[in-house]
């Protein structure tokens, strides 16, 4: 049995448990409030065709070019601009402690569409887009049921999903929600931690390897065909003066680094632990913390081994992001194979529910 298909015949298992529901249910189009931006600089809003107003902090409220407008200022309209981002639905701005917070409210449908564009490829296979819609459609339920009275449901960049508005909608991306419209992932009811990453380098992790909470649908599983993925084998080389630097601030002080192992594994294979000699004293950390010291840009996943060359810390690895849930690539790789969103779904989220409607 090939690869593609060994992938494709554990969807088709794991849809007994998955289920489908909901199919007469009506789809719904709920608000989600998608936090846009915050901070202590001005912030031009308007229609977008015409000219932006300029908003400001003043005192304890705000000002609208020169005139005072309270602590809150909204604005409707069927396209609008922020910072010229063209988005739907509505923009409130809001005077907050540190500044002004810029929050979008629009239906969910069309925040899913302005935000699938930016979380894949619109030219990808249509029935992985349909899967990415699902979990983008879920992570946004999952949120503003988990977060909402913070003020907005989900940040609109990497601490939520990366939102792009009116301009990251395609034909493609306009099909894929049309086609899975008012679809969420359940878990007992509720929308699931719907959680992706770009690929895993051949397993996923758990939830609760990654964030001390076992979930049951986010468990660790082998994922094929990843090969395509840019990130499927990468490699950096710092120098033991850079990581000891690097490290320093996160309260790890052993001076420039001589030597850096992986002590521990996960069941996936990810490191858990490292130690880390350097000239001063030496250290066990969690792999999660060199990750972050460095970047997560940098080391692009805990799946990684290490080696020392030449008095440079060389760290080779695998796939990119934490590796919890979907899978982008593994998930493209089974929509060319022929599986339907539904079984990609089914595979990366074992035991959840398709359902459609809104969540009570």
């Amino acid at each position: 049995m090939s690869a593609a298909r060994g992938l494709r015949g554990l969807a088709r298992v794991a849809l007994g448990v998955l289920g489908i529901a909901g199919a007469a249910a009506a789809a719904s189009d709920p608000p989600i409030r998608v936090l846009l931006w915050e901070g202590d600089g001005p912030v031009r809003v308007g229609q977008a065709d015409a000219t932006p107003i300029t908003l400001r902090a003043d005192g304890s409220g705000l000002r609208a070019d020169a005139r005072a407008v309270g602590a809150l200022w909204q604005m409707e309209g069927r396209l609008l601009q922020v910072n010229g981002q063209r988005v739907r639905g509505a923009v409130e701005v809001r005077r907050v402690d540190g500044g002004v917070r810029v929050v979008n409210r629009l239906p969910l449908e069309a925040y899913v569409a302005g935000t699938l564009g930016r979380e894949i490829y619109p030219s990808w296979n249509e029935e992985m887009l349909k899967a990415q819609a699902v979990v983008t459609r879920t992570y946004a339920l999952h949120e503003a049921d988990a977060r909402g009275r913070r003020g907005y449901d989900l940040a609109g960049d990497t601490a939520g999903q990366v939102y792009g508005g009116f301009d990251a909608e395609t034909a493609s991306v306009r099909a894929a929600v049309a086609a899975t419209r008012g679809e969420w992932l359940a878990w007992q009811g509720r929308p699931i931690l719907a959680v992706f990453h770009a690929s895993s380098g051949g397993r996923t992790a758990s939830s609760r390897e990654v964030w001390g909470q076992p979930l049951p649908y986010l468990v660790s599983l082998p994922v094929e065909n990843e090969e395509d993925s840019p990130d499927t084998y990468w490699r950096i080389s710092v120098s033991g003066t850079k990581l000891g630097r690097a490290l320093a601030p996160l309260g790890v002080r052993v001076g420039p680094v001589l030597d850096l192992r992986v002590v521990d594994r996960w069941p996936s294979g990810r490191a858990r632990t490292v130690r880390v000699r350097g000239r001063d004293g030496e250290a066990a950390i969690g792999a999660r913390v060199l990750r972050d010291a460095l970047g997560v840009e940098v080391i692009r996943s805990t799946l990684f081994e290490t080696r020392v060359k030449d008095q440079e810390i060389v760290i080779l690895g695998s796939g990119h992001g934490h590796g919890v849930g979907m899978s982008q690539w593994g998930a493209e790789a089974m929509a060319r194979a022929g599986a339907s969103y539904r079984e990609i779904l089914a595979t990366f989220y074992p035991g959840a529910r398709l359902v459609s409607g809104t969540p009570r």
